[in-house]
């Protein structure tokens, strides 16, 4: 008999949570999106979709003998390591493997996050010898915070500073190293079980509030699917091949698309309208509102953003940045971002005036 390995539920087979499953696959359309959070109570197929995620994706080619998986034809992405080695003009071997979830426990310390520096070794032998934590272990994969509001602060900090910059630094006692951290971070959590501090909240690129699904047929549906993947799991996901890849297609794709995607000035004040209207703190909020809409672009086939990407992105990227006020009735946000949009719709000024950034990406 051969190897068993144990079948995640395939992503299309997940059924609705249409929002959930858009948000994480402008991640995976461009990872410097800052991640997402998901927000909803126990049950609703949230580290389902995560691990069904990772299966869509394609392969990736990495240095066979590197802690960090680096990818062997951007060279600069490499770790100080394989980029010395490159440098010197050293063939590195290559090595596919596919893309790793990697689970952050709550009970998680910050070394274990972030590794370690031995600082004897380097006072000794004059050369760093650095030992690898999560954050390595997840480059060029997805970390996966389940609770991520149960975790310490200063963690999730890390965390974030790491997903924004796709660098991870260590520094003890003036002995410093480095290495890349590219990663798309997914957290999920129980709102019933505490809330995230907004400064923390603001940093996750996308936000999404998840319930329950109310609808009769659509909750019969979940019965059945999921009776049927646990009753014959390769079963089940042979029904879902053919959809499987046309999704993994249809990311790929998106991917090479994305560097190529233009907007216009159009669109820049139709985004700044909106975090005005909504009264949104900072710039963030501007930003991954373009970003999430060029990726939605690329996701299907095109290379400019439309107003209609915007008015898709725009609760993904706004509505857990929103200024919350006591008392203040929930769902009101909602209704307030609704009448923004189609204030916004109704008329988009300035003229077009092309632009093709890569830079914006």
């Amino acid at each position: 008999m051969h190897n068993y390995k144990p079948r995640n539920y395939p992503f299309s087979a997940i059924v609705g949570q249409d929002s959930m499953k858009k948000g994480l696959m402008l991640n995976v359309v461009n990872p410097r999106l800052s991640g997402i959070l998901i927000r909803g109570e126990k049950g609703t197929a949230k580290s389902t979709a995560v691990r069904a995620l990772a299966e869509l994706l394609p392969e990736i080619e990495v240095v066979a003998d590197c802690p960090y998986g680096c990818d062997p034809y951007q060279p600069l992405t490499h770790c100080p390591d394989c980029y010395r080695r490159y440098e010197q003009g050293e063939q590195l071997p290559r090595a596919k493997r596919p893309m790793k979830v990697v689970n952050l426990p709550v009970s998680a310390t910050e070394d274990r996050v972030v590794g370690t520096l031995d600082i004897e070794y380097a006072i000794k032998h004059g050369e760093k010898k650095f030992e690898p934590g999560v954050l390595a272990e997840a480059n060029r994969g997805i970390l996966y915070v389940d609770e991520v509001n149960l975790l310490d602060d200063h963690i999730v900090d890390v965390l974030l500073d790491a997903a924004a910059m796709g660098v991870n630094s260590v520094e003890r006692e003036g002995v410093s190293f480095s290495h890349p951290a590219r990663f798309i971070l997914v957290g999920t959590m129980n709102p019933e079980e505490g809330e995230l501090r907004p400064q923390l909240l603001d940093r996750f690129g996308l936000c999404v509030t998840i319930e329950g699904i109310a609808d009769p047929a659509q909750r019969v549906d979940v019965i059945k699917r999921r009776t049927a993947f646990e009753e014959n799991a390769a079963e089940f996901a042979a029904l879902w091949d053919a959809e499987q890849s046309k999704l993994r297609e249809r990311i790929m794709a998106a991917q090479q698309i994305l560097p190529k995607v233009a907007y216009d000035d159009g669109v820049l004040y139709n985004i700044a309208d909106i975090a005005i209207q909504m009264g949104v703190d900072g710039h963030r909020a501007d930003l991954v509102m373009l970003k999430a809409a060029k990726a939605l672009a690329a996701l299907q086939g095109r290379d400019r953003v439309e107003a209609s990407d915007v008015a898709e992105v725009v609760e993904l990227a706004l509505m857990h940045r929103m200024r919350k006020k006591p008392f203040q009735e929930v769902g009101s946000d909602q209704k307030k971002l609704q009448e923004v949009m189609s204030h916004t719709h109704a008329h988009n000024h300035a003229q077009p005036h092309i632009h093709n950034h890569k830079a914006a990406q």
